[in-house]
């Protein structure tokens, strides 16, 4: 199988990356800091849009944030190889694609990296237990599927609102105890587990994939990011950055912001930015369809008034 040729990814050295992407109605932004504490980034982010017609007709454009884990360099290893495989399987269906929708060609591609990164730690020692988290986006039309696992996190923002919603749900400990309410959200935000992850790719044989889906509007901006941006910064901050009008400001600003903050852990954010109308598709079968709430008039006059207070 031959590789699919990637628009952009990184970093290549585990240092920072930042790279910038327009196209016909998709606009994108891609940064990565290696932060304050760490010696190496273990983040990767990636940005595929093929040349190939029938690739891109069919399959569409992929966007992809992973956070690796591991001794060593392993954890660095684990999360390039896992969007690099990711990519590849995703692909090379392309010829096929009238027979696969997309949520299921993307379950396929996590579980082939899946496969590929425990393969790699079973016969290396120094790897062993190496994974990665990994959340991906693709856009066909005016569809996009999210596929993630991990607490690697997707929100969008619809229009100019301010609001940040969280599209996909962490795989941790501290979040699970979040939805069960045994903790609050600022519990959660100061608890000394917080990064314990109870999903990842490539630490079991087999791995459980969340799919998602939603209908893109003009206007629409998502977010990927690692967790060294989301264990550091309010959604309603991510939200007002979400908000700008230019996608670089934006994504300096997130970043500079979680440096600010202590800059503990890696940090990657990917944004895409429906600029024109997109074009209309059907939506694939196959994963979970969100309506993207937006708040009305009333509801920010509420919330204005109660900062106010």
């Amino acid at each position: 199988m031959a590789p699919i040729p990637l628009t952009n990814g990184g970093p290549v050295d585990g240092g920072n990356y930042e790279y910038r992407w327009q196209g016909d109605y998709i606009h994108a932004h891609l940064l990565t800091d290696v932060g304050k504490k760490r010696r190496k980034n273990e983040d990767s982010c990636i940005l595929c849009a093929p040349e190939d017609e029938v690739l891109f007709e069919h399959n569409g454009m992929l966007f992809a944030v992973a956070d690796g884990m591991g001794g060593a360099s392993a954890g660095e290893l684990a999360s390039h190889l896992a969007l690099q495989t990711v990519i590849d399987h995703y692909y090379a269906t392309a010829a096929d694609r009238s027979k696969h929708a997309i949520p299921a060609l993307l379950r396929q591609a996590l579980g082939a990296a899946n496969r590929t990164i425990f393969a790699e730690a079973s016969k290396n020692p120094d790897r062993q237990g190496m994974g990665t988290t990994v959340s991906v986006v693709v856009v066909r039309g005016d569809c996009c599927y999210v596929a993630q696992v991990g607490d690697s996190r997707v929100y969008v923002s619809r229009g100019r609102a301010g609001d940040a919603h969280q599209l996909t749900d962490d795989h941790s400990l501290v979040a699970e105890q979040v939805r069960n309410g045994y903790l609050s959200e600022e519990e959660a935000r100061n608890h000394s587990l917080r990064n314990l992850i109870t999903r990842a790719v490539g630490i079991k044989d087999t791995v459980d994939v969340d799919l998602f889906s939603l209908k893109l509007q003009r206007g629409d901006t998502l977010l990927i990011c690692s967790d060294g941006l989301s264990n550091l910064i309010e959604d309603e901050e991510i939200g007002k950055a979400l908000g700008m009008s230019n996608l670089q400001g934006a994504a300096r600003l997130l970043v500079g912001r979680a440096l600010t903050q202590g800059g503990t852990d890696n940090i990657t954010v990917a944004l895409l930015r429906v600029v024109l109308p997109p074009p209309k598709r059907e939506m694939d079968p196959g994963a979970q369809e969100v309506i993207v709430p937006v708040k009305g008039v009333l509801a920010r006059i509420r919330s204005l008034m109660k900062k106010a207070r």
